[in-house]
């Protein structure tokens, strides 16, 4: 038999279409004309056509090119890897991530013949590459069930010139260094940097750190309170990230010799945007630079979804919602006090109540809150801004933290004299709180007739959906601090497994753990009698105030992380 005569433009899949007489050479030069036109791929203008359906266009590719077949009807999208591929090549190129198993990615696409897709998946994700063919309509169905669900669509994003990010203003940039602006205009570089902010974004990071070393450059993520590495880019690009990086956050590109800290926003859809608080650290090697994701959803979620007890939740509402007085929210840095404290303001946020924050800096920004950056070089610390806010008639006052004597003093003062007042501390527990304050200065008289509830909390890692039961000796139990009454059989322990969800470390998500202490007559006689951490620890005990292990044991019991878990980040 005479092979057909093929036109020489066409696509791979167009031509072997034609050789095989399963479509003319007429109508396959007419179809890619009108895809390209169109800025639709060659295969869905073909099923559109009515030439082919989708199901013959596989079936001939996965026979034609040796690819295996697969139906995609039977594929969930939640099961899908996340931010493995950008969304926007996701979109364009009309492919999927159907699983990752290690270095190799599997990828849905209808068009295997198109090699320059194939390419650009390799060098974005620096992965063997393994095609999947699938029906055209069956994917473009999937495509936008899986955009969908991340909420991560890129139509209001524009990869080439990262248009929705907040850049400095063009009078701004015109007294930079023309030089370093030239620098930092490289299409690559831009492009790496919106894929680590996606995939960051994607996977739930909560920091992204920018390291530059002696022999490599790494980026890292922390993600549910644990850093991993994700990419060693080449060193030669550090100084282009760096000058990226501070110009869309508004900082001078031309200071590498002091750190420097600024605030960008990626606007992923019109209902969700992204800020990113950044810093710089000037290092033997360059600048490292931290970016902490700030989602805006977070303070809207609700006290339900901060994981506390019921009676834990009922004592903070009945604190927060009182007329004055002073709620200490205390823990190490990560620990999820910013969260909490803007939750509880979220709470207070109605149309009768006047609330100012004084933070360094406002990481959340909530409508219908007067927020304050305080700038310490200008003069605007939080003991200049609490004083301010006090001469401005406020029903609630919130102090990102309370460092020094003068703040405390004040804050102190606004508790006594009719306003709410919201801050936080640096402190292992909520009893060690109140010793705190008397060692900064502050008369013990003033703490107990204003202080009226101190919270201390910390992050515990969540097992992920792939959690097993487990068998712990009843010994370890029982060191770990549960008693005998609670080990009858009615729970059972679980521990971590790994999956491709949780990317094999067993944990996806994570969940608070609270000691919530109310502070009492009893305790306020205490306090004025100059009780240590551990009196006070004692009183509390006595109360049925449950420390920070018991609370955490209670999530254990629950199921929704491990004892180990608990041991680590408890630490007693």
């Amino acid at each position: 038999m005479v092979a057909a005569t093929v036109p020489t433009g066409l696509s791979g899949l167009a031509r072997a279409l034609v050789q095989e007489r399963l479509l003319l050479d007429a109508d396959a030069d007419a179809i890619q004309a009108q895809a390209a036109a169109s800025k639709v791929s060659f295969v869905s203008q073909l099923i559109q056509s009515n030439k082919l359906n989708a199901l013959q266009v596989a079936e001939f590719a996965s026979q034609n090119f040796g690819f295996p077949l697969l139906d995609l009807s039977a594929v969930d999208v939640e099961h899908l890897p996340k931010g493995v591929l950008d969304p926007s090549i996701v979109q364009s190129r009309r492919i999927l991530a159907l699983h990752q198993r290690g270095t190799h990615l599997f990828i849905a696409t209808s068009d295997p013949t198109n090699l320059q897709t194939l390419n650009d998946v390799r060098f974005q994700t620096n992965h063997t590459v393994e095609q999947v063919v699938v029906e055209d309509n069956k994917l473009g169905k999937l495509i936008e069930k899986f955009v969908e669900s991340s909420d991560t669509s890129m139509k209001s994003l524009d990869v080439e010139d990262m248009g929705d990010l907040e850049f400095t203003d063009d009078e701004t940039l015109a007294k930079q260094d023309e030089s370093a602006s030239t620098e930092i205009d490289d299409a690559p570089v831009v492009k790496y940097l919106h894929k680590i902010l996606m995939d960051a974004i994607n996977g739930g990071a909560s920091d992204i750190h920018f390291e530059p070393y002696e022999k490599f450059y790494r980026i890292r993520y922390r993600t549910d309170g644990i850093l991993f590495e994700v990419a060693q880019p080449p060193l030669a690009i550090k100084d282009k990230i760096s000058s990226r990086i501070k110009v869309i956050s508004k900082l001078d590109i031309a200071e590498k010799r002091v750190p420097q800290d600024g605030r960008m926003k990626l606007v992923l859809s019109k209902s969700r945007a992204i800020d990113f608080r950044v810093s710089t650290l000037p290092t033997l090697y360059g600048e490292k630079i931290v970016m902490r994701i700030l989602d805006p959803s977070s303070a809207t979620l609700g006290i339900d979804a901060l994981g506390y007890d019921p009676d834990q939740k009922e004592a903070l509402l009945n604190a927060v919602e009182r007329p004055y007085g002073m709620v200490l929210v205390t823990g190490p840095t990560g620990s999820g006090k910013t969260v909490s404290l803007y939750t509880c303001l979220n709470i207070l946020n109605k149309p009768g109540v006047n609330i100012s924050t004084a933070e360094d800096p406002a990481e959340i920004n909530l409508p219908g809150v007067n927020q304050v950056n305080v700038n310490d070089k200008a003069g605007l610390t939080f003991a200049a801004a609490l004083k301010s806010f006090l001469r401005q008639d406020p029903d609630v006052i919130m102090v990102g933290e309370i460092r020094d004597l003068e703040t405390a003093d004040i804050a102190i003062k606004a508790a006594q004299t009719g306003h709410m007042v919201l801050s936080t501390l640096h402190t292992n527990d909520a009893p060690a709180t109140l010793t705190r304050l008397m060692n900064m200065g502050v008369a013990p008289f003033n703490i107990a007739s204003s202080v009226i509830m101190i919270t201390a909390q910390r992050l515990a890692r969540r097992l992920c959906s792939c959690k097993k039961p487990i068998d712990i000796p009843r010994e370890a139990l029982l060191r770990a601090g549960f008693r005998e009454e609670e080990l009858d059989g009615s729970w059972q322990p679980y521990g971590h497994v790994g999956c491709d969800r949780c990317k094999g470390s067993g944990y996806k998500g994570r969940v608070g753990i609270y000691q919530v202490m109310p502070i009492t007559d009893d305790m306020s006689r205490l306090i004025m009698k100059n009780g240590t951490a551990h009196d006070i620890a004692d009183q509390a005990r006595r109360e049925g105030v449950q420390d920070l292990r018991q609370a955490g044991l209670r999530k254990v019991r629950a199921g929704l992380t491990s004892l180990e878990e608990i041991e680590a980040v408890t630490n007693e």
